[in-house]
């Protein structure tokens, strides 16, 4: 099992100095476990970005961003650059998924089976949400049919209270039904 992935906006900048009494500040949205990881990330992307590190910098805040509604399927289109043993890889992947961050946790441990590759060395570039006719990958697809069904082959049907329950039955349950 997986840690919760979140989305988390961090603010940030670089520490006022007397040269630069007002610097501009940045904003990053990062998918981490928890507020320090997405400080960490914060400050690992600054570095390759900007002149910037945690020593010369502040942290102006961190929110975490949460979906307004998680009731219904949605298909999310994420935008990744991941390293491999061989080099660095762009991808664009598709789930299916009722919030963004599951999406996100699906992503991480589909590309710790797929690719062996570590939490660390993903970098999410973009999410979207993808309507159907837009989706590409059959994964997604096959789902999208409104005629869809699940059928369910080895049933058993239960007593309706505990009183009709018995411990011994003489006789095999049935489970084929038409």
């Amino acid at each position: 099992m997986s840690v919760k992935m979140r989305l988390y906006q961090v603010i940030g900048r670089k520490a006022p100095t007397a040269n630069d009494e007002n610097p501009p500040a940045y904003r990053m949205k990062i998918f981490a476990a928890n507020e320090i990881n997405a400080q960490s990330r914060f400050w690992y992307f600054m570095h390759q970005i900007r002149k910037m590190k945690k020593t010369t910098g502040e942290i102006l805040d961190v929110n975490e961003i949460t979906e307004k509604n998680t009731r219904y399927v949605k298909n999310y289109g994420i935008w990744i650059k991941y390293n491999s043993r061989s080099g660095t890889h762009n991808m664009y992947r598709e789930y299916r998924d009722v919030s963004l961050n599951s999406a996100i946790g699906t992503l991480y441990s589909d590309m710790a089976g797929r690719h062996r590759s570590r939490s660390k060395s993903i970098q999410i570039i973009r999410t979207a949400t993808v309507s159907s006719k837009d989706c590409k990958r059959t994964s997604v697809t096959q789902f999208h049919d409104s005629k869809l069904k699940f059928p369910l082959p080895h049933r058993r049907i239960r007593p309706a209270t505990k009183q009709l329950r018995s411990t011994f039955l003489a006789n095999r349950p049935t489970t084929h039904f038409h």
